[in-house]
């Protein structure tokens, strides 16, 4: 058996060239399309390093006969950790006092009290439960959307389940920990950003097309919201955006389950099931595929 590693960004002709022989693929964020499906005829399986399946395009895996895994929970720790460092960078403004004290000046820049302020999050699972738990430890009053959640966990996390309008009037800080798919694409969008509070600040860390980045642009412009930061944009890599000329943004580049450990897990997760499924045996974390 032979390995070959390739770019992240790896264009799909390119892909498709080095790969027409595999029998397995791990694979990030480039596209798995019915074109990449239909020209690699040994493939047996596709493990995505990471949680979100939006890349893969389930139907043609389906059609192909190709198995599809995902790692539901290895990033959890440090996706909830990013999390909760662009929460409190972006209310302390530590990007611009960083910037301000380099340059010679010495900014007394007010920033916003998270102790004690009601935190948003949309999805609570196993990356939500995570930021529940840290917020606990800011006595943070935590409210939750999510419409698969177990209300049992909810209760035991302190956590009270509201629906989405709910939700984002109350929040102070809010938070997205869901996939991308048809029913979550811009959930956030200009109606659901005007119910927020004008000192409301929102933090992806899950996936760009959830936001509206138009609308969440528009609102920040405006200032009838206070900030966001974004690990997460609608086309990546991102190269330019209006979002990068507000003051009021904190942008990175989709990194926040970027930790040796949480990478480690992924790839160790990802080889056991390539090697399962080749063994003609089931995988720990099979995705369901739909025709």
């Amino acid at each position: 058996m032979t390995f070959e590693s390739l770019p992240a960004d790896i264009d799909e002709a390119s892909f498709i060239e080095h790969a027409a022989d595999a029998d397995a693929a791990i694979v990030a964020f480039n596209p798995m399309t019915e074109t990449v499906f239909a020209a690699l005829p040994n493939l047996k399986v596709v493990a995505k390093h990471g949680v979100g399946v939006d890349n893969i395009d389930l139907a043609a895996a389906a059609r192909h006969d190709v198995r599809i895994t995902n790692v539901p929970a290895a990033n959890r720790h440090a996706v909830a950790d990013f999390t909760f460092a662009l929460l409190l960078s972006l209310a302390r403004d530590i990007p611009r006092v960083d910037a301000g004290t380099r340059s010679g000046d010495w900014p007394r820049c007010f920033g916003r009290d998270v102790h004690g302020m009601t935190l948003g999050i949309v999805g609570i699972g196993s990356i939500g439960q995570a930021v529940a738990k840290r917020a606990a430890g800011f006595e943070m009053c935590v409210i939750a959307h999510d419409p698969f959640a177990d209300p049992a966990t909810a209760v035991t996390l302190g956590v009270e389940l509201v629906d989405l309008d709910t939700l984002c009037r109350e929040a102070d800080f809010l938070t997205l920990h869901v996939g991308l798919s048809e029913q979550t694409r811009h959930l956030i969008d200009a109606k659901r950003l005007a119910l927020m509070k004008p000192t409301a600040m929102l933090i992806n860390a899950a996936r760009g097309g959830i936001v509206d980045e138009q609308a969440l642009f528009d609102a920040l412009e405006a200032k009838r919201l206070a900030g966001a930061a974004l690990d997460a944009f609608e086309q990546e890599p991102l190269e330019s955006s209006p979002l990068f000329a507000l003051d009021n943004v904190i942008v990175s580049s989709h990194i926040a389950g970027y930790t040796e450990n949480a990478l480690t897990t992924l790839s160790l997760s990802c080889v056991e099931d390539v090697i399962a499924v080749l063994r003609g045996e089931d995988p720990h974390h099979p995705v369901a595929l739909t025709r």
